[in-house]
């Protein structure tokens, strides 16, 4: 695979987990595996919706799928996929607290 191919898959990789919903999702399925119900309980998304997001996930390898009689079973693909959730969190914090602090001095210096 060329660099150009692999930036490409990165992207759409990326691109899967932009969404806000699956974002929701990725977090409710840190330490557990789901049922599609159990998914709607704890996102509160409806479930004809959160089956299409669960869809793509599972297209794009990020989650997998377990059957149990009737039961669909969700969990991560790979966790790997957490750590980099989190970085991400990690580096949004960080961005937001020097943001509230820069308003707070420019508050300051103005009183």
């Amino acid at each position: 695979m060329d660099k150009k191919e692999f930036f490409r898959l990165h992207s759409e990789l990326c691109k899967t987990l932009a969404h806000a919903k699956r974002q929701e999702i990725l977090n409710a399925l840190r330490d557990q595996e789901l049922t599609v119900s159990e998914l709607v309980e704890k996102s509160q998304i409806p479930q004809a919706n959160l089956s299409q997001h669960l869809m793509l996930l599972k297209s794009k390898g990020v989650v997998t799928l377990r059957r149990k009689g009737l039961r669909a079973y969700y969990r991560l693909s790979n966790k790997k996929i957490l750590q980099a959730y989190d970085l991400i969190s990690e580096v949004l914090l960080e961005s937001l607290s020097s943001q509230n602090k820069a308003v707070r001095k420019a508050i300051s210096k103005k009183g």
